[in-house]
C-alpha cells in the first residue's frame, strides 16, 4: 500500500491527532538490549550516541536525563516517504504560531513532537491549516506546483 504524495491532499486530509502521554528524548551510549527493553517509540543512532524517544515515566524509571517534555501529534493521513512539502508546510505553520516542532516520518504517518504546554494550540494550528487548504487546494505558489 503506497502513501499519498499530493501535497494539497495530504494537508487537507492530515487529521492531526494528539496522543495521550508525555514523551522525552534521551541520549544513551551504545545500543545495549537493555535500552530497547524500555520500548522506545523511536530511536536514532548518531556519532555521539543513541537517541531514544520514550514516554516520560519510562525515562524517569530508568534514571535517564532528558530535555523538554513533549506531546505527540500524529497526522493520520498515510503520507508517502517521497512526498514533497508536508514537513515544510506543517513546520512552517507551527513556526508562525511560535511552536517548536520535531517531526519524525515513519512508514505510514508523520509524527510531530511539540512542547507539552503548546500541544492543544498546535493541534488547532494544524486543523486550521488543513481546513484552509481543503477550501483552497493549491498550497504552492504559481510556478512551484
Amino acid at each position: 500500500m503506497s502513501g499519498e504524495t499530493d501535497l494539497a491532499r495530504l494537508l487537507a486530509e492530515m487529521n492531526p491527532i494528539l496522543r495521550e502521554g508525555e514523551y522525552v528524548y534521551c541520549a544513551v551510549q551504545g545500543d545495549a538490549p537493555s535500552w530497547f527493553a524500555l520500548e522506545p517509540i523511536g530511536t536514532f543512532r548518531e556519532v555521539e550516541g543513541l537517541t531514544l524517544i520514550l514516554e516520560r515515566p519510562q525515562a524517569e524509571a530508568a534514571g535517564l536525563s532528558y530535555g523538554p517534555v513533549l506531546r505527540l501529534i500524529t497526522l493520520s493521513v498515510h503520507s508517502a516517504l517521497e512526498a514533497v512539502g508536508l514537513t515544510a508546510a506543517v513546520s512552517g505553520a507551527l513556526t508562525r504560531a511560535g511552536i517548536s516542532a520535531n517531526v519524525v516520518a515513519a512508514y505510514y504517518h508523520d509524527h510531530i513532537f511539540v512542547p507539552a504546554a503548546d500541544a492543544e494550540r498546535a493541534v488547532e494550528v494544524l486543523r486550521a491549516l488543513s481546513s484552509e487548504l481543503a477550501s483552497h487546494p493549491n498550497p504552492l505558489p504559481a510556478g512551484r506546483r
